[in-house]
C-alpha cells in the first residue's frame, strides 16, 4: 500500500515520502529516530478530517501530528503518517480583549510579536521560545521560567477546536453542568464521549482527586483530576498535555495576561551546592516572578562559543565583551561557578523592581556568595539567551558526545532538594555519567542532561538502568517524572509505576473513550513499549 498514492487525491495540501521529508520527521530534540512512511501537509480543517477517516478505515496507519519538533520525549515520532501543522495551520487571530485565537503550527514568536504590541503576554513559555509553536506547548503543557509566578500552559487555554476519532470537528470549553447535561444527550460521538467521561470522573471522583501528583508543575499521564470538580466540566483541561493521543488540535484560543514592564535580575554565582537549599528558600520568600539556573558546564560552553552570541544579541564582540566585565572579575576571584541562579523581580516602576532585587540580595548575604544585579534589559539578555539556549548549545556544540535526554525533566518539592540532590548525584556517579543542569530550581524542577556517546552500545545498556533508579528516587521523595516535557517514548513506562495499576487503567480507559482504534499518536501516555522505544535510541 502506498500512502501517497492512496492519500494525495484525497486532500488539498501535500502529503510525502522523499528521503528529506522523512528523515527531517524521524527525528525531534529526544534521543529517538523513528522513520514515518510518509508525512502529510494538511491544507485546512478538512485535510485532517480526510486523514482521520482513511486512518480509522485503514488497518496498521496512525496520525501524529507535529509542528516544531522541538520536543525532548520523542512525541511527534511515528512509523505511519506523521501530520505537519507547520506549513499551512499558521494563521494568527486578531487580539480581542485578553484573548487570541491561533492554529497549531503559529511560533510561539510570531504570536508573541503580535501580543506584546497590545502589552500583552502568553507567560507560559519554555526555554525554546524561539523555535516552538503553539500547538507543541498545548499539547505538551508547556511550562519555562515565569511558571514560578503565572502558572503552566493548561491555565491559558480557554477553548480548542479538535478533530476527534469520528472524523469530525469539535469545540470544547467549561461547561457548567447545566450544559453538560444537554450535551451529554447529544446523539454524537462528542455527546458519547461527554457521557462516557462524565461516568468515569464521577465513578473515580475521589481517588482521581487523591492521584493529583503534589508538586507545582506536572506533565505526566492524564489530567483527570482537572476536568470535573462538580461546578465545571472542562476538556480542555484533558486535551491540554495529552500529547496529540486523544484528537488532533486545529485551533487555541489562549487567555492572555498584562506583564509587569519592568524587571531587575538578581545573579548569584554557587561555587559549591551545599547552601543551594537555603539560598533557594530565601529568594522564594520575596516572591520572585522567576527562579532559574544553569551549571558550570553551560557556562564553559557559552564562553566557548563567544562569538555566537554577538550574533544571538544583536551586538558587537566589544560591547558583549564589556557587559561580561563583572563576570570575568567573579571568576577571576573566585573560580568558576557551579551554578548560577537568576532571580528576576518584575515592578509597575524600575525602581519598584530594583528595590525588590536588592531586599533578596540582602537576605542571602549570610552565605557570602558573589552576586550582582542587572537592572538593563541588556545586561539581563545575556544571562536569559545563556539559559534558554542551554540545552541548543549542548545540543549542536559537545565534541564527540551528544544530548541524551532521559531524565530531563523530573520535579520534587524544594524542601526534599537538600536530601534528593545527592542522592541523584550518587547515581549518575555510580555511572560515570557526565551531564549539565539547568531549569527551574525555583519549582524544585531540574533538567539533567546526560552527555554521552551513543555511538557505543555500552552507552545504550546504562539507559534503562540509570532511567529505574532515577524515577525510583523521585517517587521515593512524591515528585513527578515529568513537570514540562511530557511522558513520550521515554517516559511513558513510568506512569503505572508513579501513579499505580488503578490511576493507570482510568488513563487507558480515557484514551479508549476518545481513540478506540489507537489512530492518534500510539504508543504515547498509554500502550507503551518501553523495549520498542530503546531499540528506536539513535547511534549517533
Amino acid at each position: 500500500m502506498s500512502l501517497v498514492k492512496d492519500i494525495a487525491p484525497l486532500i488539498h495540501g501535500e502529503i510525502m515520502e522523499d528521503e528529506a521529508s522523512l528523515l527531517r520527521a524521524s527525528k525531534d530534540a529526544s534521543l529517538f529516530t523513528v522513520r514515518p512512511k510518509a508525512v502529510a501537509h494538511p491544507m485546512n480543517v478538512e485535510d485532517i478530517k480526510t486523514l482521520v477517516r482513511y486512518a480509522t478505515s485503514h488497518t496498521d496507519v496512525s496520525l501524529t501530528a507535529r509542528s516544531g519538533g522541538t520536543d525532548m520525549s520523542g512525541g511527534p515520532l511515528s512509523e505511519s503518517i506523521v501530520v505537519d501543522m507547520t506549513t499551512h495551520f499558521t494563521r494568527i487571530g486578531r487580539v480581542t480583549g485578553s484573548s487570541i485565537h491561533v492554529e497549531p503550527g503559529v511560533y510561539y514568536r510570531n504570536m508573541e510579536r503580535k501580543v506584546r504590541k497590545k502589552g500583552l503576554l502568553m507567560p507560559s513559555y519554555p526555554a525554546s521560545k524561539e523555535i516552538c509553536t503553539v500547538g507543541g506547548m498545548v499539547n505538551n503543557n508547556a511550562g519555562g521560567e515565569k511558571t514560578l509566578s503565572y502558572g503552566k500552559t493548561e491555565r491559558y487555554v480557554e477553548e480548542l477546536s479538535v478533530v476527534l476519532a469520528d472524523g469530525n470537528e469539535y469545540t470544547i470549553s467549561p461547561l457548567t453542568p447545566t450544559e453538560l447535561a444537554k450535551k451529554m444527550k447529544e446523539k454524537t460521538f462528542i455527546g458519547k464521549v461527554y457521557r462516557e467521561m462524565y461516568a468515569l470522573l464521577e465513578k473515580n471522583y475521589d481517588f482521581i482527586h487523591s492521584k493529583k501528583p503534589d508538586v507545582s508543575k506536572n506533565s505526566a499521564g492524564y489530567y483527570l483530576w482537572n476536568v470535573w470538580d462538580r461546578k465545571t466540566f472542562d476538556l480542555t483541561k484533558l486535551f491540554v498535555g495529552s500529547q496529540g493521543t486523544l484528537g488532533i488540535t486545529t485551533n487555541i484560543k489562549f487567555r492572555l495576561i498584562k506583564p509587569k514592564k519592568h524587571s531587575a535580575l538578581l545573579v548569584v554565582f554557587l561555587h559549591n551546592l551545599s547552601s543551594l537549599i537555603g539560598i533557594v528558600e530565601y529568594l522564594l520568600a520575596y516572591q520572585p516572578t522567576s527562579l532559574e539556573s544553569y551549571d558550570d558546564h553551560t557556562l564553559a560552553l557559552a564562553l566557548k562559543l563567544f562569538p555566537s552570541f554577538v550574533k544571538k544579541l544583536k551586538t558587537n564582540l566589544f560591547s558583549l565583551g564589556w557587559q561580561f566585565l563583572p563576570e570575568f572579575f567573579i571568576m577571576a576571584r573566585h573560580g568558576i561557578p557551579k551554578l548560577i541562579l537568576l532571580a528576576e523581580f518584575s515592578g509597575d516602576t524600575k525602581k519598584e523592581a530594583i528595590s525588590q532585587a536588592e531586599a533578596a540580595q540582602n537576605a542571602i548575604k549570610k552565605w557570602n556568595v558573589p552576586t550582582r544585579i542587572a537592572t538593563s534589559k541588556d545586561e539581563q539578555k545575556k544571562y536569559w539567551t545563556i539559559r534558554r539556549e542551554s540545552f541548543n548549545m549542548l545540543r549542536h556544540h559537545v565534541q564527540g558526545k551528544r544530548t541524551a535526554p532521559f531524565i530531563d525533566d523530573f520535579i520534587v518539592k524544594p524542601m526534599h532538594l537538600e536530601k534528593f540532590l545527592p542522592g541523584l548525584a550518587r547515581i549518575l556517579k555510580k555511572y560515570n555519567i557526565d551531564y549539565s543542569i539547568a531549569g527551574h530550581v525555583g519549582d524544585g524542577n531540574f533538567h539533567i542532561i546526560p552527555l554521552m556517546d551513543l555511538k557505543k552500545e555500552h552507552e545504550h545498556t546504562i539507559i534503562p538502568k540509570v532511567s529505574k533508579e532515577v524515577y525510583d528516587l523521585v517517587f521515593r521523595y512524591q515528585g513527578s517524572s515529568t513537570a514540562e516535557h511530557n511522558d513520550g517514548l521515554v517516559r511513558s513506562h513510568v506512569l503505572p509505576q508513579m501513579y499505580g495499576e488503578k490511576m493507570y487503567n482510568l488513563f487507558k480507559e480515557t484514551k479508549a473513550i476518545f481513540d478506540p482504534k489507537n489512530i492518534f499518536n500510539p504508543r504515547k501516555k498509554v500502550n507503551f513499549n518501553w523495549k520498542w522505544s530503546q531499540e528506536h535510541i539513535a547511534h549517533e
